[in-house]
């Protein structure tokens, strides 16, 4: 028998919803019932009702009009107009996956903690340079608890940064350091985002710095490889393209990502990223969804 697919919204028709919905229309779980923005003359509403997704101009009052639309939603909008979101969707009994830094709900980091998020309301991918580098922190701090400080820096290209990125960056850097704080317990963390301008456009790249006593790099190398390929796992561009390396008193590794190329091309990694994590937790609580009605 055919389970039915578990019905999502999303909120949001800039580059990070369209990218979303190509990704949910691929999915063998999910399906997008509603494509909800302000502007039915965006680029992102026109994409969406070429395909034939029903769209409409109403954002989040279309769902508070037809609650049955869907169980899940995907707030793609800014951290501002989360907040204003995010009690109506808990009033409505949604499941809300926030993609921007609001820092409303639960912070997941799929590879971390994903199934303790599925019984959320609400739950926060943090932001893309999180999903990129909280990962490898939090293995760095499982060799290491007694890691002193860890800084992120994360390069992107200024093409892949849109309104809503500008937008936050404030948010961006407190809300990435505060989920590399409570996910790995280091004392002390610094995040820094670059837009870098270079043409043709850069890949996203996050250099991860750490302050260890005494490294142990073959630990290190081991469960950031171990790491690395569990995040294939949704995220295929992923890689570690420089292993564990110690100077000058510090630790150092690399990380690259490369987009899948659906909406967006591939150097938007940091988009890519973020959308791959959404829909791998949307489809973690559409499988556990199914499953607890056919048990």
């Amino acid at each position: 028998m055919t389970l039915a697919k578990t019905k999502v919204a999303i909120i949001g028709t800039g580059n990070i919803g369209a990218d979303l919905l190509v990704k949910v229309r691929r999915s063998s779980f999910l399906e997008c019932s509603l494509f909800a923005g302000r502007s039915l003359d965006s680029a992102g509403m026109r994409f969406a009702a070429d395909l034939g997704v029903r769209v409409t101009d109403q954002s989040i009052k279309a769902i508070v009009g037809d609650p049955g639309c869907c169980d899940i939603v995907f707030d793609a909008t800014s951290a501002s107009i989360h907040q204003e979101h995010a009690p109506i969707l808990k009033g409505l009994g949604k499941f809300a996956i926030d993609l921007t830094p609001s820092k409303i709900g639960s912070m997941c980091i799929p590879v971390i903690n994903r199934e303790a998020c599925l019984i959320e309301s609400n739950v926060n991918l943090v932001t893309c340079g999180g999903q990129a580098t909280v990962p490898i922190a939090f293995a760095i701090s499982q060799v290491h608890p007694d890691v002193e400080y860890i800084e992120v820096v994360s390069s992107i290209s200024s093409r892949s940064a849109g309104p809503g990125t500008r937008a936050n960056i404030d948010e961006f850097t407190q809300t990435t350091k505060d989920a590399l704080l409570f996910f790995t317990g280091v004392p002390h963390a610094k995040t820094i985002i670059i837009l870098n301008p270079a043409e043709p456009p850069i890949l996203m790249r996050n250099t991860i710095y750490s302050i260890i006593p005494k490294p142990d790099l073959d630990a290190l190398r081991l469960a950031v490889k171990r790491m690395e390929k569990r995040i294939q796992e949704y995220v295929p561009g992923y890689k570690v393209i420089m292993d564990p390396v110690f100077e000058n008193g510090r630790v150092t590794i690399m990380v690259q990502v490369t987009g899948l190329g659906d909406y967006l091309p591939p150097y938007s990694g940091n988009l890519d990223i973020i959308t791959c994590a959404a829909v791998h937790v949307a489809e973690a609580f559409a499988k556990k969804k199914q499953k607890g009605g056919h048990e």
